[in-house]
């Protein structure tokens, strides 16, 4: 008689902190899999804390907790599958990124990370200890080898020591979160792993957003061939059950679906929208308010909180001067009226002439500049974060990445806000993201279909309009040079002379540098928002703010 193996996977969202709210969701999927006759139940890395927790986990409170709570889990679900449960582990000694094994109402061990990532957003050797060769872990019939997330992006290493050792197939549970083209990554490294064992390979991920990361699922399973078994839909919370046979050359996936990855605009506009329904779900709001000049960055950034939160709780202020232009009056009403948000029309022209009349004896002599222009910023600002205290709004700000990346942004002013979803896009994708959503519309969205964004948005030359025929062209280069002069500096890290090399005028080229570096203070004091790329503005590039390096090539 073939010899069979139900595996239930459980692709969910946990929360940060929130033990016994991950610890219930735990138990209510070990129900599901008992139900499905599973042998087993895994559930993704760091599951029932949340992942990533940085520095709360080193609390001693917080991981006695959780193993505390993990132990409780084991008595409870005593009469069923096996669970593979991602909870930390403390020895007496040190700390560890551990996978525990819970079976028969007890903790049957504790599987122990070994490679710690300690790049882009991960600190883990900060962290955890780095844990000593493993073993695999027999359960039934099956002997199953668990490398934890990084110790299966390694060659010749942790997987192979696996197999050396009796493993017969390898479940791999993952925080891995997202980024443009991780899953073809993804597949391309643990096709690697297969090749060098000759096992099946099961991926298991999150999903679900962490204040700027977004974990998309897309869990899959390799055959010994390396070819996709299974995979599940990104983005979504999936529980399934996945069937392995035992035959004359070893286990093998019986296979199932295997759902597409997204195309990178749809990819990218998931994040911003899971990122920002999580952020506010999982910190306790559920309006939120943004300033909407008439301008491309507050349309996109409406729609995107349209459909993530529902447009009846999206308040979209319009706060003209007499720079605002009748276009842009008339656009902003567009994008909320199209989008079904609630619209305000509150002009700043009284409180800018009082601030006006407030310093003039002190401003006597001095020609209008870049103060009068940030003034009317700031008052935006001051009138947006009154609403969102009287309404328990939070407020979004609207900066994509070429502005974040030059400083192209009032402190204190359009800055202010708790979270921005456009954070890692340059303004050239802005545009195309635009072009997108009006074409489509899919199920996850909760604003509605159709050109919810006027073509007169997209098409018109960008403007801060805070002075007279004001384009963002007076201070910036345009955007399509500007981008490819960021995506080298910021994204690719090249020199100076690299750019050059490419076409770039090197005069143009070290301005954007200078731009680059003397804007570190304000990042320092943005808002966070959604990780599209491997490059985003905060765990991934960490830059001082002192520094008066620039690159001479």
């Amino acid at each position: 008689m073939t010899e069979t193996f139900r595996l239930t996977l459980a692709q969910l969202n946990p929360t940060v902190g929130d033990i016994p709210g991950n610890a219930d969701r735990a138990r209510a999927a070990w129900a599901q899999a008992r139900d499905a006759g599973a042998d087993m139940i895994m559930f993704t890395e760091s599951f029932l804390i949340g992942y990533q927790p940085q520095d709360l986990v080193m609390r001693p409170a917080f991981w006695a907790e959780a193993m505390e709570v993990c132990e409780a889990l084991a008595a409870d679900c005593a009469d069923g599958p096996a669970i593979g449960m991602g909870c930390p582990f403390h020895d007496g000694r040190d700390l560890y990124n551990a996978y525990w094994i819970l079976e028969g109402g007890r903790v049957r061990g504790h599987i122990l990370k070994q490679m710690l990532p300690n790049e882009t957003v991960f600190d883990e050797k900060r962290l955890f200890a780095h844990a000593p060769p493993q073993e695999p872990v027999k359960v039934g019939p099956l002997m199953l080898g668990i490398p934890v997330c990084e110790d299966a992006w390694w060659p010749e290493a942790v997987c192979e020591d696996l197999a050396r050792k009796g493993a017969e197939v390898l479940a791999v549970p993952n925080g891995s979160p997202y980024y443009r083209g991780k899953v073809e990554t993804r597949h391309g490294v643990m096709r690697a792993r297969v090749e060098e064992t000759g096992l099946p390979l099961i991926y298991l991920n999150m999903v679900g957003g962490q204040d700027d990361q977004v974990f998309d699922g897309a869990s899959f399973g390799l055959d010994t061939q390396g070819e996709l078994a299974f995979q599940f839909p990104e983005f979504d919370e999936v529980i399934r059950h996945i069937d392995l046979q035992k035959g004359d050359d070893g286990w093998t996936i019986v296979p199932g679906d295997v759902v597409p990855a997204r195309p990178a605009y749809e990819a990218d506009y998931r994040v911003m929208v899971q990122s920002l329904r999580d952020y506010m779900g999982k910190t306790g709001f559920r309006k939120v308010l943004l300033g909407l000049s008439g301008g491309i960055d507050s349309a996109i950034v409406a729609t995107i909180a349209a459909d993530a939160l529902g447009p009846e709780n999206v308040r979209c202020v319009m706060l003209p001067s007499e720079y605002t232009s009748q276009g842009s009056l008339d656009d902003a009403k567009a994008v909320a009226e199209n989008l079904g948000c609630h619209y305000d029309f509150v002009p700043i022209t009284g409180p800018r002439d009082a601030v006006t009349e407030t310093l003039a004896p002190l401003f006597e002599g001095y020609a209008p500049d870049l103060t009068e222009e940030n003034i009317q910023s700031r008052l935006r600002g001051l009138l947006l974060m009154a609403m969102s205290n009287k309404f328990g709004e939070m407020l979004l700000t609207t900066g994509n990445k070429s502005e974040v990346a030059v400083g192209y942004a009032t402190i204190y002013g359009d800055m202010a806000g708790g979270y921005n979803p456009i954070k890692d896009l340059y303004k050239m994708r802005v545009f195309e993201t635009c072009r997108w959503r009006n074409a489509n519309h899919r199920d996850w969205m909760m604003g509605p279909p159709g050109e919810v964004i006027p073509t007169s948005i997209i098409d018109k030359p960008p403007s801060a309009e805070l002075r007279e025929d004001q384009q963002d062209s007076d201070s910036l280069p345009p955007y399509e040079i500007l981008d490819g002069i960021l995506e080298g500096l910021v994204d690719k890290e090249h020199s100076v002379a690299e750019l050059v090399a490419q076409g770039y005028d090197r005069e143009t080229v070290k301005k954007v540098e200078h731009l680059i570096f003397i804007s570190e203070y304000k990042r320092f004091q943005a808002a966070p928002g959604a990780r599209l790329t491997m490059r985003s503005f905060w765990l991934d590039r960490r830059y001082p703010i002192v520094n008066r390096w620039r690159d001479k090539t």
